[in-house]
């Protein structure tokens, strides 16, 4: 059924207020797509222009801006504003209430109330899920396993044993916590594995993407902060510690036993080696290789990472280095020749 809503719930819903006409909203989109019953927003002022084209039928902007349309939500942050909105138009995932009879659950295990297991979820021996909780179809959960309250668990995600999560988590499809960590070691009768004893810890509202996988730590725990948000494809490995509120984009490897602080990010294919200690408020550009300690508050990029400002320079002076050899080159041929020059007149 098609969501609507008018403009004036929504200015009540994000505790701002509205101009113009009251119109009924049914869908939200860009400035430049937006019809006449849609809302959108102006976040960036250099795209102010496209208010002069736009459809939209009203506009989530700064009270700067506000003369510029006739309907419109004022908001000293409208991109914020326009993300709540989102919530209240997205379509809720699913079509299953209640659990299924073809859910496969271990009589040990302990179920809170209003969860909802969809058919061929597989729960353990002696797990423990908490209130108003959704495991869809292919989810598996190992022995031992704690889940708090409001998680949702999309398709196919694996928690193996002793993998615990906080409150109001959220993991995309195929995501795998507890998973051994890579141990192996090099001896004269070939490559032997190393146990992984240990376990995995989520804090709360963390949300881990699609094909995220966490190791299990070798001993005591692999340990992910509240508020952490970690995208598709990341590979963090056992005995990693990651701090609060942190930001993981898509296919970066954390090596073991690294220690991350607070609010740090982490852009897209960055690689952090094992063993290091990176402190609160840092940021790694994409494909920046970590091999070393981070203080607080840097921002690097580059392989290996080095301060940002010095690493912009290294790369605009890098296509220049072609044309440098040839004038060093040319120049080391002038000195050559000057001193076989000087030579033969002595």
């Amino acid at each position: 059924m098609l969501k609507q809503f008018t403009l004036a719930e929504i200015a009540d819903f994000l505790g701002a207020k509205y101009q113009g006409e009251n119109i009924a909203v049914t869908g939200l989109n860009t400035l430049e797509e937006a019809t006449g019953t849609e809302l959108s927003f102006l976040a960036n002022p250099k795209y102010i222009k496209q208010i002069e084209t736009t459809n939209a039928g009203a506009v989530i902007l700064h009270e700067n801006h506000a003369q510029a349309v006739k309907n419109a939500i004022i908001s000293d942050n409208p991109y914020f504003a326009f993300a709540r909105c989102m919530g209240l138009f997205a379509e809720k995932e699913g079509f299953f209430e209640g659990v299924s009879e073809f859910a496969s659950i271990h009589p040990s295990a302990k179920i809170g109330e209003h969860c909802t297991i969809y058919p061929f979820a597989v729960i353990g021996a002696n797990v423990e899920i908490g209130d108003n909780c959704t495991l869809f179809s292919g989810v598996y959960i190992g022995e031992h396993c704690h889940i708090g309250d409001n998680c949702t668990l999309t398709p196919n995600c694996v928690l193996m044993s002793r993998t615990s999560l906080g409150d109001n988590c959220y993991l995309q499809p195929g995501a795998v916590l507890g998973g051994e960590g890579f141990g192996f070691v090099r001896t004269d009768f070939g490559i032997q594995k190393i146990p992984q004893i240990g376990h995995v810890e989520i804090g709360d509202n963390v949300e881990i993407g699609a094909n995220a996988a966490i190791d299990r730590a070798a001993l005591s725990k692999t340990f992910v902060n509240s508020g952490t948000c970690i995208d598709n494809l990341v590979q963090i490995g056992h005995n990693v510690q990651i701090g609060k509120e942190c930001l993981i984009i898509s296919q970066v490897g954390i090596a073991g036993s690294t220690k991350i602080g607070d609010r740090c990010t982490f852009a897209g294919q960055a690689g952090i080696a094992g063993h290091l200690k990176i402190q609160d408020n840092v940021t790694v550009g994409p494909q920046g290789g970590v091999v070393k300690d981070i203080a607080k508050n840097s921002v690097v990029s580059g392989t290996p990472s080095m301060e940002y400002n010095t690493y912009m320079r290294h790369s605009i002076l890098q296509p220049k280095i072609p044309d440098l050899f040839k004038r060093v080159n040319a120049l080391e041929k002038q000195i050559e020749k000057l001193e076989q020059e000087i030579n033969t007149k002595k």
